[in-house]
């Protein structure tokens, strides 16, 4: 069985590492209501998926001051 020789720096380890990095969150334009919204779900402002009403969303109500 393979032993590593000698001890890898930190350095040396903190390279290797540094690809796997988590990348950003794509966001992209709900066309019906113009919100921000993660790919391929269905809005949370609106409930609409591909141009169709997925689910429906009842109106937020405002807080009574």
């Amino acid at each position: 069985m393979a032993v590593p020789k000698r001890r890898q720096s930190k350095t040396r380890t903190n390279t290797r590492r540094s690809t796997k990095k988590v990348g950003r969150v794509s966001v992209h334009e709900c066309p019906q209501c113009h919100e921000p919204k993660l790919p391929h779900r269905v809005c949370p402002n609106c409930g609409t998926y591909r141009g169709r009403q997925v689910i429906t969303i009842e109106a937020k109500e405002k807080k009574a001051e």
